[in-house]
């Protein structure tokens, strides 16, 4: 995917970095330049005002000038939170399509990973890079040096447990339950019809997560998809709700012939591995 120095964007279209983040970023910084990657910043990486680091447009002029400049070889968004949807207007999608390189980003990206690949069919992928910071054992970060230069699939292995049915197939939309839902009644909702949906989620107990799944639902989602595959859901599954996401998935749903897959491999931990939006996947029980 990528060979040593070559030149990286790193972006934040969610929620403007903390001040205090400074630190952190700087480590990233070092991290990937001794890998042998040239990281090339947007100006907008920390808030500015608020919660935000620069206007809708400020962000998606950056994005559309890092998918334009051939030098720069992939792009990572670094941020998450609540208003990635704003800069969707603002992307500049024929280019995308014409000058398509990888895209990286996980939770409140989910609505830019899913909006790119409906408008121009360019594979997105769900992916933190700040995790190779996050996980303490140096597994994240050797997952990723691998698997971006070596051609090794380490980065991108998830290890599947069947709740219903013995196989899934066809290309994979979804991420974050909630910010996927922020594209609903939009042109970036993708088209469900034989589609693979992943769901995750940070925060949510069972009450939002019902309400989530329900308007799935109500939105004949879950009658067009082909499989469901479930990542973590962080809050629930440290609470003490009796309840697990595939037994409330399966109460909501209520189609026994859906399959369902769930992982605790993909989410909002350190340890998340990587999935590829608009990419087949394929699984057997």
């Amino acid at each position: 995917m990528l060979k040593r120095g070559d030149k990286i964007g790193l972006v934040v279209n969610s929620n403007g970095l903390s001040l205090d983040r400074e630190k952190e970023v700087a480590m990233l910084i070092k991290e990937l330049i001794e890998m042998g990657l040239t990281p090339v910043c947007s100006p907008f990486l920390f808030q500015n005002k608020g919660i935000f680091s620069g206007t809708a447009e400020d962000r998606g002029m950056v994005m559309n000038a890092f998918f334009a400049d051939e030098s720069i070889k992939a792009i990572f968004d670094i941020s998450g939170g609540d208003i990635a949807n704003q800069v969707l207007p603002y992307l500049d999608y024929e280019l995308i399509k014409n000058y398509s390189k990888p895209f990286f980003g996980y939770s409140d990206l989910t609505t830019l990973l899913n909006g790119i690949n409906q408008q121009t069919g360019v594979m997105t992928y769900l992916f933190q890079l700040r995790t190779i910071l996050w996980d303490q054992t140096g597994q994240q970060k050797a997952r990723f040096i691998k698997s971006i230069f070596n051609d090794d699939d380490s980065l991108f292995k998830s290890h599947w447990q069947f709740m219903q049915g013995k196989s899934i197939s066809g290309p994979l939309i979804g991420g974050n339950i909630r910010c996927f839902l922020k594209l609903a009644g939009t042109p970036y909702f993708p088209d469900c019809r034989n589609k693979v949906l992943f769901l995750e989620s940070n925060g949510g107990g069972i009450p939002q997560l019902t309400t989530y799944l329900t308007q799935l639902r109500q939105m004949a989602v879950f009658d067009q998809i082909s499989g469901i595959l479930l990542g973590s859901f962080t809050e629930l599954e440290v609470s003490d709700e009796e309840m697990t996401i595939s037994e409330l998935l399966s109460q909501v749903i209520a189609n026994p012939d859906l399959p369902v897959a769930k992982t605790s491999d993909v989410g909002h931990g350190s340890h998340s591995r990587c999935l590829v939006i608009g990419d087949k996947i394929e699984l057997t029980s």
